[in-house]
């Protein structure tokens, strides 16, 4: 096989489809970047579930003297300090605890009204009404059920929190928005398949009296279905390269430039550049496959060889 000849039909080909080789270059572009932001996405949030379940705590918050009526463990009232020695030294026992930090209710009250200066309810609070707590930094966060089943029911204590719970929300919203992603990827990757076959058809129909020719001539079917192939894979090629574009930008300007602001936001752990890298010999290998395997199942339909 001539490659000089293969390579002057690529470039006969894709001028000769302009429009809808850069529609395909276009949406095969799109559809690979959604696949890239996606896979980036859930590793984003698999290093931040990560991240924030190693700092959350478990919150043992003990009765006071206005939890009579929320819980039956407070009946007889506030937390007593015999209660609370005998809840830390439970505490104190347990392989699982790393460590034991106590928050007073002066304490709480001086948080409650930082995180909710602008809150009109604030002005309304006093001490008195803010719980006394523990908070429990575990060595393994999903052990809460260890501390759930030892304290739960417990005088002096009226609840066990895991603050887990108040993530999860969080990470099934990200989640969601990562199968969005994915299923918009789905959706490009489908209009571009069609534009493929649409255009290696067009592309076979307009060039049927040089591959009649070349089967009279003894060619091989894949000699003369070779062209096509590599017209579609190269149009792959540059919409893996525009993805990769789009990544790259997308991760300088959103991540280094914009959300995380470096120092400013220290309490996400942003994913790197070399996941970015990971992920982008997929996209190369996807890109270049797709049309490829695309344009051959066409031919062997609407090229008679």
């Amino acid at each position: 096989m001539r490659a000089q000849f293969v390579l002057s039909e690529i470039g006969v080909g894709l001028r000769r489809n302009l429009t809808m080789t850069f529609a395909v270059i276009v949406s095969v572009a799109l559809s690979l970047a959604l696949l890239g932001g996606a896979l980036l996405a859930r590793e984003q949030v698999s290093s931040m579930r990560g991240f924030w379940y190693d700092k959350v705590q478990v919150s043992i918050y003990l009765c006071n003297e206005n939890d009579a009526d929320i819980a039956l463990t407070c009946a007889r009232g506030a937390v007593t300090a015999q209660q609370k020695r005998q809840i830390l030294a439970d505490l104190k026992k347990l392989d699982i605890v790393d460590q034991v930090y106590y928050e007073s209710a002066e304490q709480a009250f001086k948080h409650y009204k930082e995180q909710f200066k602008d809150d009109p309810m604030a002005d309304l609070l006093t001490p008195d009404q803010m719980q006394e707590s523990y908070r429990v930094k575990l060595k393994d966060p999903t052990k809460f059920e260890v501390i759930n089943t030892a304290f739960s029911g417990r005088e002096g204590i009226q609840k066990v929190e895991d603050q887990r719970n108040l993530l999860e929300n969080l990470f099934r919203m990200l989640n969601g928005m990562n199968w969005a992603a994915l299923g918009l990827m789905g959706l490009m990757l489908i209009v571009a398949l069609l534009l493929i076959v649409n255009t290696v058809r067009v592309a076979a129909f307009s060039r049927r009296r040089e591959t009649g020719i070349m089967r009279l001539v003894g060619a091989s079917s894949f000699y003369i279905q070779m062209p096509f192939i590599a017209e579609a894979a190269f149009a792959g090629l540059l919409g893996a390269v525009g993805a990769t574009l789009l990544l790259v930008v997308g991760r300088y300007f959103l991540i280094d430039n914009g959300l995380s602001l470096a120092a400013e936001m220290p309490l996400i752990n942003f994913i790197g550049w070399g996941s970015l890298f990971k992920v982008l010999p997929l996209i190369f290998v996807v890109g270049v496959l797709m049309p490829s395997l695309a344009a051959f199942f066409t031919l062997r339909k609407y090229l008679k060889v």
